[in-house]
């Protein structure tokens, strides 16, 4: 039950939006097993002047078209799932736009399984 905030600037389509979120919510599919059904997203556009990030960070650049991807989870997965996940993202998203694979930055926050509520104010994984 992955809840997925997806930032990025004004200037993108709505086809790149859609694009990135698909990426993402594909390799979650792939990589952390989640069900097609379990697609919970919102996608913030934020103002350029309102997007801030170094121009290179642990050797990696970055431009203008970076998308900030915040991904909360439950526990449970290994580190080397995390990681197929991240790169899957960003290959996916290189592929499908034209943001380079640099300007994906992604967290991850685990949550234990109380934590969720789907609606009608019950916690159905407690």
């Amino acid at each position: 039950m992955p809840f997925v905030k997806i930032n990025l600037a004004q200037h993108l389509t709505d086809s790149t939006k859609k694009d990135i979120s698909l990426a993402v919510h594909e390799s979650l599919m792939e990589h952390f097993n989640v069900p097609l059904d379990d697609y919970f997203q919102v996608i913030h556009e934020i103002r350029a002047a309102d997007l801030l990030y170094p121009e290179s960070y642990f050797n990696v650049p970055h431009s203008s078209s970076i998308v900030y991807i915040e991904i909360t989870a439950r526990y449970g997965r290994t580190v080397e799932m995390k990681k197929a996940l991240y790169r899957a993202i960003a290959d996916r998203i290189a592929a499908r736009t034209l943001i380079s694979v640099n300007d994906v930055f992604i967290v991850l926050t685990e949550v234990a399984a109380e934590n969720w509520s789907m609606g009608q104010g019950l916690a159905q994984m407690a």
